[in-house]
């Protein structure tokens, strides 16, 4: 899978750029020549949905049944995600939103964050860790604007983001598509955390404490992006809102 959103949609933490990501390749790729790549290597059943200039997302299913992992697209009333894994208690999950039994993982996450969106009851944070299983996933709101990204805390899902060239951000679960555009300006994405593209990056495992960036250094020593993790001695400066007005398209 591929996702590119542009810098007035996504803004990273500036800790993804690397200074010497320029110095990484004479003329990194562009997002749209990673996606006629993408493309290329699946011919006969990929597909990409463009969202004019906002960026756009690139899908095409497992090509083997054999240990590989499950992946899933889905789009409801202008709401697209791609979903990698499986939930363990979907069916409970599907009883508990209303949703019929064949309600798969990417349509439930879309049902989700729209309740949520809409003024649901239950904070982000919660929803995502009563998720039982091993997933990663990327939701576009495309009325809204709004990016939403998360991963899993088992880190059986790999995730890579990073910063290319022309500022976009680029989401892959292949890391040499990553490398390929955006030089050393990436990292993997951290497990247990979700993404907001107006609200950031926070730990759904421990909402109540701040991320920290951790410089991320090559073999050959060249500092490029950063690792994200939980600080355990920093708070957040409130509890997240658990209210009516706690959803995934306000959280804070």
């Amino acid at each position: 899978m591929l996702a590119v959103f542009k810098n007035d949609v996504v803004n990273p933490p500036k800790e993804l750029h690397s200074p010497t990501s320029k110095q990484a390749f004479a003329r990194p790729k562009s997002p749209e020549e990673m996606l006629k790549d993408f493309l290329a290597s699946n011919p006969i059943n990929g597909f990409s949905l463009g969202f004019a200039d906002k960026g756009f997302l690139a899908y095409a299913p497992p090509q083997s049944s054999v240990m590989s992992q499950q992946r899933l697209f889905c789009g409801v009333n202008d709401v697209y995600c791609i979903f990698l894994g499986s939930l363990n208690n979907l069916c409970t999950l599907n009883k508990q939103y209303g949703l019929s039994k064949g309600v798969n993982e990417a349509m439930f996450v879309i049902e989700a964050y729209c309740t949520l969106r809409d003024r649901g009851p239950i904070p982000a944070h919660q929803v995502l860790k009563d998720l039982e299983g091993s997933f990663g996933f990327v939701i576009y709101d495309n009325k809204a604007g709004i990016v939403f990204a998360a991963s899993g805390a088992d880190k059986a899902v790999n995730l890579f983001w990073g910063v290319a060239a022309d500022n976009s951000v680029m989401i892959s679960d292949n890391v040499d598509i990553i490398k390929a555009s955006c030089g050393k300006s990436f990292a993997p994405f951290p497990a247990g955390c979700m993404y907001h593209s107006e609200r950031g990056l926070m730990s759904f495992e421990h909402p109540m404490n701040k991320m920290k960036a951790m410089p991320r250094v090559d073999s050959e020593g060249a500092i490029c992006g950063a690792y994200f993790a939980v600080d355990a001695y920093s708070k957040v400066n409130s509890m997240p809102r658990v209210g009516s007005e706690a959803n995934w398209a306000t959280w804070g």
